[in-house]
């Protein structure tokens, strides 16, 4: 935990923009919450108690399961692979897209007093903003028209938005600033790439054979164990155990 507060006292400036981009985040994720809510008539509010509630739950799961990261054989070791982004998605379904924002910064938040920060913050920052553009996206396409075809294509639209920013971000500004901060010259971080794959030449090369595969992979994965369980807990989700047991009973 002190760990975590003396990054903070020391990136001060950084976690400003970090917060400022949860903002923009969240209010983009509202305004097409209620653009959707307006739509179908559902007059709910985007925020109400249980909905509260379950968005601290999932984020409490997603940040445990971004704890348990591991890297793949695929890229450098500093790239790892987690799945912290399935409780998001799901609460992006069922509650809207301001829920999945939300459950991915609460992450963030539950990560860092967990494991605290070894990025001062930019890895951090990084995957929120990657993990949004899985689950806002998809989340809400669904939103518009809740069907099984529609959080498919959610998925798809999700995991192609993800892959395409994460790969840019990466080669923009998550690269660069990685090597600043630790003082590594971005050929070295290169050459671990070409150890790995002869066809990794310089950066744009490094990101799509070494950042663009890891993005694809936890895209597909969590899209697909999001379509096979969300029908079944959604209703336990949203109204609870008697709700679920009624309509077991109603079918």
């Amino acid at each position: 935990m002190n760990g975590f507060f003396d990054a903070v006292k020391q990136n001060a400036s950084f976690v400003g923009v970090c917060l400022i981009t949860v903002f923009v985040m969240v209010a983009i994720a509202y305004l097409f919450e209620k653009m959707a809510k307006r739509v179908s008539g559902d007059r709910d509010r985007v925020l109400a108690t249980r909905k509260v509630v379950m968005i601290g739950m999932f984020a409490a799961i997603s940040g445990i399961l971004y704890c348990f990261d591991f890297a793949l054989p695929i890229a450098p070791s500093f790239y790892k692979l987690d799945f912290s982004e399935l409780p998001a998605l799901i609460a992006g379904f069922a509650f809207g897209p301001v829920a999945g924002v939300l459950v991915e910064f609460v992450k963030q938040v539950v990560k860092l007093m967990l494991k605290s920060t070894s990025t001062a913050f930019v890895g951090d920052l990084a995957n929120f903003l990657i993990g949004c553009m899985l689950v806002l996206p998809a989340s809400v396409i669904y939103q518009f028209h809740k069907s099984k075809n529609s959080a498919l294509i959610g998925c798809v639209a999700g995991t192609v938005i993800m892959t395409v920013f994460g790969t840019w971000f990466n080669a923009v500004y998550l690269l660069p600033t990685f090597s600043r901060l630790f003082g590594m010259p971005m050929e070295v971080i290169l050459g671990m790439g070409s150890a790995i794959n002869a066809g990794v030449k310089d950066l744009t090369t490094f990101v799509i054979f070494m950042v663009a595969p890891i993005n694809i992979i936890k895209g597909v994965g969590i899209s697909a164990i999001t379509m096979l369980v969300y029908k079944k807990i959604s209703p336990i989700i949203k109204y609870g155990s008697a709700a679920h047991e009624s309509v077991r009973a109603a079918e």
